[in-house]
């Protein structure tokens, strides 16, 4: 396919609006998946899988910005990255040998159900204890591993699905966990970009200017994270969820 320079242009903004929201409430894919639909054309695959090596800026970007809030967390980092690399280099495995119609029917009730945990209290205590017991320990990994899988295998709000695991497994504030789901997602969008690299067809002088808007936007959404408070982004959050949930469910059925 042929694309001018104005839409190449036109993916930048996109990018950077993506990569704000990406960063700050885990939905990029929901703002850089229609545009390049709507811009380029794309047929749907070839804009997922362009979009899913597009979004592997916004780690990039989001993990050079979240810096402070990442030390003294290098070791849970490392261990939520490796079940999300190994998670969705087999969901990206099933995205290329089956078919994702019948997984699309069960998504919304995934994001609906990732909305209500973020915004359902929590006792400290009962987190820390599940995240300090053996058992808690294997829960927290398969999770994280089907998360994995998730994101190479379709994808949608998953950043969503992500930080609802997270905040009922840990302590700490919105800002460290999103921080840690952000890298994390990068590995997991790293490995994806490689196989479909070599197993299907990414534009990537599509990927550029889409790419280097996220990088910029998601560079800027952990400092906006810094300064909202944690009960106002969770509720941005879960209303987003909610949107989605109901967009995507009148789509499956």
């Amino acid at each position: 396919m042929h694309f001018d320079i104005g839409q190449l242009i036109l993916l930048f903004p996109f990018g950077f609006l993506a990569g704000i929201v990406g960063s700050t409430v885990g939905m990029s894919s929901l703002v850089s998946y229609p545009a390049l639909l709507y811009v380029t054309g794309l047929p749907p695959v070839y804009a997922s899988v362009t979009n899913t090596s597009a979004v592997s800026f916004n780690g990039i970007g989001s993990g050079l910005s979240s810096i402070p809030e990442l030390k003294g967390h290098v070791k849970q980092l490392i261990t939520t990255a490796i079940f999300i690399l190994i998670g969705s280099a087999s969901g990206t495995y099933l995205l290329l040998h089956f078919s994702s119609g019948s997984f699309t029917k069960v998504v919304p009730f995934f994001i609906l159900f990732a909305a209500l945990t973020m915004v359902w209290p929590s006792k400290k205590s009962t987190a820390r204890k599940q995240v300090t017991s053996k058992l808690g320990h294997l829960l927290y990994s398969v999770a994280i591993l089907l998360t994995g899988v998730y994101v190479g295998y379709f994808g949608a709000a998953s950043g969503i699905i992500f930080n609802a695991i997270l905040s009922k497994i840990t302590d700490e504030k919105y800002a460290v966990y999103n921080a840690i789901r952000n890298v994390s997602s990068f590995c997991g969008n790293l490995v994806a970009m490689v196989i479909y690299s070599f197993q299907s067809h990414v534009y990537w002088i599509l990927v550029l200017p889409l790419g280097s808007g996220l990088l910029i936007g998601a560079y800027i959404g952990p400092k906006i994270v810094r300064v909202i408070p944690e009960k106002i982004i969770k509720l941005i959050v879960a209303v987003l969820a909610f949107g989605l949930a109901i967009e995507l469910f009148i789509q499956a059925y």
